[in-house]
C-alpha cells in the first residue's frame, strides 16, 4: 500500500547512503523552496514500500545499486509538507554519477563535518543520529 499524505500525494522515500565515512548527496535542479541539496529521494510508487523506492530513485538518479540496511523513520517534512521516508541504504554495485540529468545538477560524497555546509536547517534527528554513528572518525 502506498503510503500517502492528507492531500492524497504520495509519499517521498529518501536513501540515506554511506561509502567510505560519507554520506551521498544530490543537488536538484529545481530546489523545493530551500531544499536543494538532499538525499537521493522521489515518491513512492503503487505497491512499492519505502525502502523499495529509496533504492530505486537512488539507481534511477545516480545509477547506484543499492540494498536498504533498514527505515529510520518517516515524519511529514517542515518545509515541504509531503510525508517523507527515510532509509539506510548500503552500496551493492556501481558508481555513483548524474545519471538523471533533467532532475540533478550535482552530487557529492559528503563527511560528517560538511553536512551543514550542505543542509543549514539540520537533518530529521533519527537521519542525524545514523549518520553520526555510521560516520563517526
Amino acid at each position: 500500500m502506498t503510503k500517502q499524505t492528507a492531500e492524497g500525494r504520495p509519499g517521498i522515500a529518501a536513501a540515506i547512503v554511506v561509502q567510505e565515512g560519507r554520506v551521498l548527496m544530490v543537488r536538484r535542479r529545481v530546489s523545493e523552496g530551500q531544499l536543494s541539496w538532499q538525499f537521493p529521494a522521489g515518491e513512492i510508487e503503487a505497491g512499492e514500500s519505502p525502502e523499495e523506492a529509496a533504492a530505486r530513485e537512488t539507481k534511477e538518479e545516480t545509477g547506484l545499486g543499492v540494498a536498504s540496511i533498514k527505515l529510520l523513520g518517516e515524519r511529514v517534512h517542515p518545509k515541504t509538507g509531503r510525508l517523507m521516508s527515510y532509509t539506510a541504504c548500503e552500496v551493492v554495485s556501481g558508481t555513483a554519477e548524474v545519471v538523471d540529468t533533467e532532475e540533478l545538477d550535482e552530487l557529492a560524497w559528503v563527511v560528517l563535518d560538511e553536512i551543514p555546509q550542505y543542509v543549514p536547517y539540520g537533518l530529521y534527528e533519527p537521519v542525524q543520529a545514523y549518520l553520526d554513528a555510521s560516520l563517526a572518525s
